[in-house]
């Protein structure tokens, strides 16, 4: 088995300015893909509308729902400040019970709450013995601190409540 060698034909490797015409012109041309794309853009031109107004009311819905219980667990963290504040005045001798609220009011005034209920166990704190627990509480339906104007997940009956309990530091 012998082997002869191929002979390339120079006439075929540069082409006519009439088969260039007639290669643009085949299926797979540029000239007709792009026509194509065009095409395909002209038929799509209301979909980002429609895929927006799917979407949409999904990703407000997570917006919304994330501002309100980022807000609910600020406003109960400061509820918790509050009535520590509170307590600790409490527990000190000779404290009174509008002293007390007066503390925990003046600590959600601060922070832009307004609207607590300060509910003080014993109701005078001066009348709790030595080492006796006083319990300050605060309470406030979330309707009145929420930044939106009607909340959508918590409804205006969820109340946050805050308590803290410390033993009275009274002379034996």
């Amino acid at each position: 088995m012998t082997h002869t060698p191929r002979t390339v034909d120079d006439s075929s490797a540069t082409l006519a300015p009439e088969s260039l015409c007639e290669r643009q012109s085949s299926p797979n041309s540029p000239r007709k893909l792009e026509k194509f794309c065009r095409l395909c853009r002209r038929n799509r031109r209301g979909a980002a509308v429609v895929e927006f107004a799917i979407v949409c009311p999904v990703f407000f819905l997570l917006v919304f729902g994330m501002i309100e219980y980022g807000r609910l667990v600020m406003v109960q963290q400061i509820l918790t400040n509050a009535s520590r504040e509170g307590a600790r005045q409490a527990v000190l001798d000779g404290a009174t019970s509008a002293e007390v609220k007066t503390a925990v009011t003046t600590y959600l005034t601060n922070t832009s709450i307004s609207g607590a209920t300060v509910t003080l166990n014993p109701t005078e704190p001066s009348t709790a013995g030595y080492g006796e627990p006083v319990t300050v509480t605060v309470t406030i339906p979330f309707s009145k601190v929420s930044w939106l104007p009607q909340p959508m997940f918590l409804s205006g009956t969820y109340t946050l409540t805050a308590s803290t309990v410390m033993r009275r530091e009274s002379v034996q």
